[in-house]
This record gives structure tokens, C-alpha cells and sequence, in this order.
């Protein structure tokens, strides 16, 4: 069968053997699988360089999946054969992961898919929704309080604003200009222009400084420095926390996959109450296309790959 695979800059599909569930395990018959930030960073090459994983000659990619259970491993007991999911494939040493004709994931890491949406539109849920989530419940902000998020207008960070704003928190969403009724929609209190001065744009709507921040789009200290003193600051992706000053309890998101707050996020995107946003979609064959128009930034929702 087919799978995604990179190194060095490199994205090819390769010839691999069919996998098989083992114990507590479910594959999957991929339908669509989307592409995120963390699948450029693997496929640079750089896991390694921040001890993520160990050097290996190719990294398979994909996190996010949906499509059809075909075969179940002894013990799984909440899904089945012909059921309709969608999963997280969150070890990043797998040999397959979701960017390919079958994948292997352990039974919590999958929920039934959304009903009413495609499996393409489900795709784009599960590593930046969970990701959302547990960044949330890190930053441990209170109906109420003030929440800054950078990239709002992000795969991500899109999900943070409404997901946020769910909790009761009042948000201040950093984006493009252009950008400012699109984060509005998704429950954005405040809007602040990307670009000079973020500290002071931020404290001029938020007088003192936000209570917490979720930095999606990687800015670091000028958003640590629109926290007010000893409030919380998550990062997003390994080594991005910077030093606690002023008593800022700093901390770092690394999702986990975890079936019971996917159920949530699934239950709330029936709903209409998370908004999934599909970019463009490329088949296999142009995974390195999708790669690339990542890269160049500016991509509002994700790329999504079918086989």
C-alpha cells in the first residue's frame, strides 16, 4: 500500500507493507488526511535537533485522519468495522501514520466522525481542535477572564478563539487586518492587528494586561509582555516557552490524543459550533504541492490529502 513519507526537505509516497491491528488497536481506511505545520517540521528534518525523535532514514507523516474502520485488533470494544471515525496518530516515530491507504491507531485515539460532514471537512479536527482543548485547560483561565491568541485567524488558532469563547473567556485575537471579521465570527472580543507593538496594542483594549495567552503563531516574548504579572503563557511546540518573568506561569501544549475530548470537539462541530475550514485538497501524488503552498503561509484552514 501507499504512504507519506519525508526527509531532508523531501515529501514522496512510498510501497509499504499493509499494516495490522494488534491488541486495543482499529485500522482505518484513510479517506482524507490534512496537513499541518509539525508534518514541515518532520519532514525538515529537525525532530531530531530538539530530541523529539531519534535520527531516523525517513519520517512518515500525518496526523489527522478520517475514514472507515476495516479490521479490529482483540479487546476494542467502543468502535467497529464500517464505522465511520476520525483520530489522531500522535507518535511521531510510527512507521505509518495517517497520510496513507491504512493506518493503525490505538482505540482511544479515535472517535465516531462528525455526522453530516464529509470525511474531508472531518479531517481538519483532530490535532488542532485537541490541540485547542488541552492548551485551554494548561492556561486554566476562568469564565470571564481575558485570553490573548496569536494566529487566531490560524488552523489552530481559529479553534482557539471559538472554543475559547464557548468557556466564556473574552478573547483578543491577534491576525492580519484582513483578518479582523473572520476572527470576529469566531468569538473574538477584541481584535489586534499583526504587525508593531504587540504589548501595547493589547493593553490598550485590555488596560493591565490579558490574564492568559495561547501563542499559536509563535511570536514569544512581545506576547508574553501583554500578559499582566503572574498570569499564564502556553507555547506551542517545543522549545517556544520563554523565561517566567513577572511571575508568568509558562507552560507547553504537546497533544495527546484522547477519545473523549475528540467525542466533544465532534459533538461540537454537529452542532455548528466549530468551524472547519478546508483550504484546497490534493491527492497523494501532490503531497509535496500542498507541502509547498503551506510553506508560503497566508493558508486559512488546511490542505488535506486523499489517497
Amino acid at each position: 500500500m501507499r504512504a507519506l513519507v519525508g526527509r531532508d526537505g523531501v515529501v514522496r509516497v512510498a510501497e509499504v507493507p499493509e499494516p495490522e491491528p494488534g491488541p486495543g488497536q482499529v485500522r482505518i481506511r484513510v479517506e482524507a488526511a490534512a496537513v499541518n505545520p509539525i508534518d514541515l517540521f518532520t519532514v525538515s528534518g529537525a525532530l531530531p535537533d530538539h530530541g523529539l525523535t531519534p535520527r531516523l532514514d525517513t519520517y512518515a507523516l500525518g496526523w489527522d485522519v478520517a475514514g472507515v474502520i476495516d479490521r479490529v485488533g482483540p479487546g476494542v470494544t467502543a468502535v467497529g468495522p464500517g464505522d465511520r471515525v476520525v483520530g489522531l496518530s500522535d507518535r511521531l516515530t510510527d512507521p505509518i501514520k495517517a497520510q496513507a491507504e491504512l493506518v493503525v491507531l490505538d482505540e482511544p485515539a479515535v472517535a465516531p466522525a462528525p455526522v453530516g460532514m464529509s470525511a474531508i471537512e472531518a479531517s481538519t479536527l483532530p490535532l488542532n481542535a485537541l490541540t485547542a482543548v488541552q492548551a485551554l485547560d494548561l492556561a486554566g483561565l476562568a469564565h470571564g477572564e481575558t485570553l490573548l491568541v496569536t494566529g487566531a485567524a490560524g488552523g489552530l488558532g481559529g479553534y482557539l478563539v471559538e472554543l475559547a469563547a464557548l468557556r466564556g473567556i473574552r478573547v483578543a485575537a491577534v491576525a492580519a487586518p484582513g483578518d479582523e471579521a473572520l476572527v470576529r465570527g469566531f468569538g473574538a472580543e477584541w481584535f489586534v492587528a499583526r504587525g508593531a507593538d504587540l504589548a501595547g496594542a493589547v493593553r490598550a483594549v485590555v488596560p493591565g494586561g490579558v490574564d492568559g495567552v495561547v501563542d499559536a503563531a509563535v511570536v514569544g516574548l512581545p506576547a508574553l509582555d501583554a500578559v499582566r504579572g503572574g498570569g499564564a503563557f502556553v507555547a506551542v511546540g517545543a522549545g517556544q516557552a520563554p523565561l517566567p518573568l513577572r511571575g508568568i506561569r509558562t507552560s507547553t501544549v504537546f497533544v495527546r490524543a484522547d477519545a473523549a475530548q475528540l467525542r466533544d470537539v465532534v459533538r461540537l462541530a454537529e452542532a455548528g459550533r466549530l468551524t472547519t475550514r478546508v483550504a484546497g485538497v490534493h491527492p497523494f501524488e501532490r503531497a509535496a504541492e500542498a507541502h509547498e503552498r503551506l510553506a508560503r503561509g497566508g493558508v486559512r484552514g488546511r490542505l488535506v490529502l486523499t489517497p
